[in-house]
């Protein structure tokens, strides 16, 4: 059994593939991931007033698919309505073509009232021939208690995950457009609209211990094209095995520029790849200070996935800065070794600062 503490040797180890591009080669465009070769190199939609149809602010145009995967926020806003914070349910499906809003009463915010409002919302979509949700995430671990609760009464799977994409993009929106334009708009009480108990700068929670069914063989910091994620690009929800691709906004950056990422390499790749699918998986991050390499889950867990060294710490300080630049874009691929001929699984991630 591979002991926790083996991974520095590990990582020392593959020190040749550290620091280095992940790039396809031309004959592999069908396939992104057969026959890597490793480089080095240096490293809005208009706010409508509130039953379920009222709440709509969109639906699914003409030849749209909308998801069965909902997302949900249940929070207080920084808006004062009769001297008291503005509560909101926001739904969205993963697409963003469903986006659904509704206040509710500051007074009575509840499991009960929270599940009325989405049995609502499910009754009015399925009478428009739109299909219910499958799943619905939260994000907000303030929140668990009653959402969970709220969900279980209704026939959907509840999922806590920080992976809500769709939610969060829409999130950021309403908090630089919608609330500041509103009556009795709080400053003082925005301390952002991702704003999660448990995470963040001020976060003093420690990581657990990484589960055997998470420990990979070997590790290397990476690279990929963003191209390759782009419209026409090689990397698709076809070709990565297990995994997901979060959405890429076309146009926020230039195409030619490049995505870190984090390779874990595992002669059991194919279970371990299977493993983290159940995982909800949010993130990978490294804590420069305490020279660590952090995976982030669901809407609290933090697993140790390994210790830095010095020269590696400058790595993880390198793979950091790259995911900065990419407004928080950045990947985990599992694979057998270096010659595996494609991925068995492949998260595309991206950190919105929750």
């Amino acid at each position: 059994m591979l002991h926790l503490s083996h991974f520095l040797l590990l990582l020392t180890y593959l020190t040749p593939f550290a620091n280095a591009y992940l790039i396809p080669t031309p004959s592999s465009r069908s396939h992104p991931f057969r026959s890597h070769r490793f480089i080095s190199s240096s490293l809005r939609s208009t706010e409508v007033p509130t039953d379920a149809a009222s709440g709509i602010v969109s639906l699914p145009k003409d030849g749209e698919d909308m998801s069965t995967d909902w997302e949900l926020d249940v929070y207080s806003r920084p808006v004062l309505v009769d001297g008291k914070k503005l509560w909101e349910v926001l739904i969205t499906d993963s697409t963003g073509s469903l986006k659904y809003c509704t206040p509710l009463p500051s007074s009575s915010v509840n499991s009960k009232l929270v599940r009325q409002t989405i049995e609502s919302l499910i009754t009015h979509t399925t009478s428009l021939s739109l299909p219910p949700p499958r799943t619905i995430k939260f994000f907000r671990s303030q929140m668990f208690n009653m959402l969970n609760i709220a969900l279980s009464e209704i026939d959907v799977v509840s999922v806590p995950s920080r992976a809500t994409y769709a939610l969060k993009t829409w999130l950021n929106d309403r908090e630089k457009n919608v609330y500041p334009k509103m009556p009795d708009y709080q400053p003082s009480l925005s301390a952002g609209a991702l704003s999660n108990a448990g995470s963040g700068f001020l976060d003093i929670s420690t990581p657990v211990k990484l589960p055997d069914a998470l420990r990979g063989e070997k590790y290397a910091f990476v690279s990929l094209p963003l191209s390759e994620f782009l419209p026409g690009g090689s990397i698709t929800e076809e070709n990565i095995g297990l995994g997901r691709l979060c959405p890429v906004e076309e146009g926020g950056v230039g195409g030619d520029e490049f995505v870190s990422g984090v390779v874990v390499m595992s002669k059991r790749a194919k279970g371990l790849a299977a493993w983290m699918a159940g995982t909800e998986i949010a993130g990978i991050r490294c804590d420069l200070r305490k020279r660590n390499m952090i995976m982030e889950a669901d809407i609290s867990t933090q697993y140790l996935v390994a210790r830095l060294d010095e020269g590696q710490r400058k790595e993880g300080e390198a793979f950091e800065k790259q995911k900065e630049e990419m407004g928080g874009l950045h990947f985990l691929c599992v694979q057998e070794d270096e010659e595996d001929e494609e991925p068995k699984g492949f998260w595309l991630l991206k950190d919105m600062g929750d």
